[in-house]
């Protein structure tokens, strides 16, 4: 992965993939440098025993292909760039994956283009999860929950329509851009 956003993208589609109703991305940058990044859902969640494995390359519960990568490779990230990981899962109740890093340590790969992830994430599941975006940073504190766009649109209206693609568009750039723009990771 080149980026830390394409991190939260490959793991956001876990989270839909294992039925989540609500996809909640967390990110924290303290002023020393240290960002935390959590990605917590409701989904059907994780046996005890492929919560053992999981950090491993070679175990994975996709049929397409022998090994799932998300997961290990965040982990590794994280711990390379003076962080640290975790991931809590109960079956039936969903998962939590927490990784930190020190942006000051020259391992720990740029944020990217959040926007452009959470966006993405929106267009391409139009009807379904939803998703709330935490955000805080030296600069202040921002969030974004589609749970209050559909109810202001009306649950049947899908994100992928043009003028709503649009608009979730503009808004994230609103939202997010006194925090996150010009933050250098």
């Amino acid at each position: 992965m080149r980026d830390l956003s394409l991190h939260l993208l490959d793991l956001a589609q876990n989270s839909i993939t294992a039925g989540a109703k609500l996809v909640t991305i967390r990110i924290r940058l303290e002023d020393g440098g240290m960002l935390t990044m959590e990605l917590e859902d409701d989904g059907k969640g994780m046996s005890p025993e492929l919560l053992e494995r999981v950090t491993s390359p070679f175990a994975t519960t996709r049929t397409t292909r022998k090994v799932g990568l998300g997961i290990p490779m965040m982990k590794e990230n994280a711990e390379k760039a003076g962080g640290s990981f975790r991931l809590e899962s109960e079956e039936g109740r969903g998962t939590r994956l927490t990784a930190s890093m020190d942006t000051r340590n020259i391992d720990c790969l740029p944020l990217g283009d959040l926007q452009g992830t959470l966006l993405s994430l929106m267009l391409t599941n139009p009807l379904h999860p939803d998703f709330l975006f935490e955000g805080r940073t030296p600069k202040g504190a921002c969030s974004f929950d589609t749970r209050e766009v559909r109810k202001a649109l009306g649950s049947d209206i899908p994100f992928n329509e043009p003028a709503v693609a649009e608009w979730l568009r503009e808004a994230l750039e609103e939202e997010m851009n006194p925090i996150f723009g010009g933050v250098l990771l």
